[in-house]
Formats: C-alpha cells, sequence, structure tokens
C-alpha cells in the first residue's frame, strides 16, 4: 500500500528531472549545435549524472530527438489552437481577405514563437548551417502535422488567382519560417547597420 502511495510521486519526480535536463539539452545544442553540444556539459548544468542521462534518453541523439519532439508538441498545439479555427469558418469561394487573414495569422504567430523561444531559433539555424543533417535522421520521431488543410487552403487560393505560382502549397506556406527565422537572426546586425532605427518589432 505504501509503495502505491509513493508511486505518483515517484514519477513526478521523473517527470521534473526529465525536464530539467531537456532544457539543459536544448541551452546546449542552441549555443553549439548537435555536432558541438557535449553531453558532460548538458550534465554539468543540469546537475544530473551522464549515466542518468543515458538511462532516460538513450544518447545524444535520443537526448537531441526529444529536444525538437517539446517543441514540434508545443507547434501542433499552437496549430491547433490559432490555424484550426481558420479553416473550420474557411467554406465557400477563397477571397484575398480571408487570404491575407490567413497569411497575417500564420506569419504573426511563427515570428512571435521564434521570438519568444530563442534556443529554438538558434537549433533551426544550426540545421541549416548544417544541411538539416541532423533533423534528417530524426524527423522520423517527430509528429506528422495535418498538412492537408494546408493544402486545400492554398489550392483554394491559387484556383481563386490569389497565387501566381503554382509551385508546391506545402513549400510555400513553409517558407514563411525562414523569412521570419532569417530576419531574427540577423536583427543583431540589422540593429548595427540601423541603429537610429527601431527595427525589433
Amino acid at each position: 500500500m505504501a509503495e502505491a502511495e509513493t508511486r505518483p510521486g515517484r514519477t513526478r519526480d521523473a517527470e521534473r528531472t526529465r525536464q530539467v535536463i531537456v532544457d539543459a539539452a536544448e541551452a546546449v545544442f542552441a549555443q553549439h549545435g548537435y555536432d558541438g553540444a557535449r553531453i558532460d556539459v548538458i550534465a554539468q548544468i543540469s546537475g544530473y549524472n551522464k549515466s542518468l542521462i543515458g538511462q532516460y534518453f538513450g544518447d545524444k541523439l535520443g537526448l537531441y530527438t526529444e529536444v525538437l519532439k517539446r517543441t514540434d508538441r508545443d507547434l501542433t498545439a499552437l496549430q491547433a489552437r490559432v490555424l484550426a479555427p481558420l479553416f473550420e469558418h474557411n467554406v465557400g469561394p477563397m477571397d484575398a481577405e480571408n487570404f491575407r487573414t490567413f497569411l497575417t495569422i500564420v506569419v504573426r504567430t511563427m515570428f512571435d514563437y521564434l521570438l519568444d523561444h530563442p534556443h529554438f531559433l538558434r537549433i533551426l539555424t544550426w540545421e541549416m548551417a548544417e544541411g538539416w543533417q541532423t533533423y534528417k535522421q530524426i524527423v522520423s520521431h517527430l509528429q506528422s502535422e495535418d498538412r492537408e488543410p494546408f493544402e486545400r487552403f492554398f489550392q483554394q487560393a491559387e484556383q481563386a488567382g490569389l497565387l501566381r505560382s503554382g509551385f508546391t502549397p506545402l513549400i510555400q506556406l513553409a517558407m514563411i519560417t525562414p523569412i521570419c527565422q532569417s530576419y531574427l537572426a540577423t536583427l543583431p546586425l540589422y540593429e548595427v547597420m540601423l541603429p537610429q532605427e527601431d527595427i525589433s518589432s
């Protein structure tokens, strides 16, 4: 009976431990990239030893996967909360106002997420610099977002003459992320180039 009573507490402690380790790993991967990150540094920052990290996550790639899986869960939940209502209310022919509203919300949502999650922004930038080599190894472990509503939405926009290109709709949408990423990652340079202007918003 006593063992059963302590089990929930042990579960909470294990989850808290995992969270602390993932937080430390995210910071180290953001600072050094996947190749430059070291498990012993993550262990030191988290306050847990390497053997415990191995017990929870296996190896460095397993830990990196968990870092990105957490972000993936966040983005999936964000999509469900912010974008799903737009798809649900999209009935009838596509018009320019609806499409503009959709794009505005998508850009603002992604920009704000990257602004609020600088570690993820840096990890994305490392991945881009390294040709997405590590990401390609773990992409099958990430959630597969429902692409069909996006495909349908962009196809409707194309049919309505709101897009001048038949370029793959998913790529057109996905390009929003690197546009936001590029601006935020380059912002320190812009601030040096334009010291008199407020360009941080």
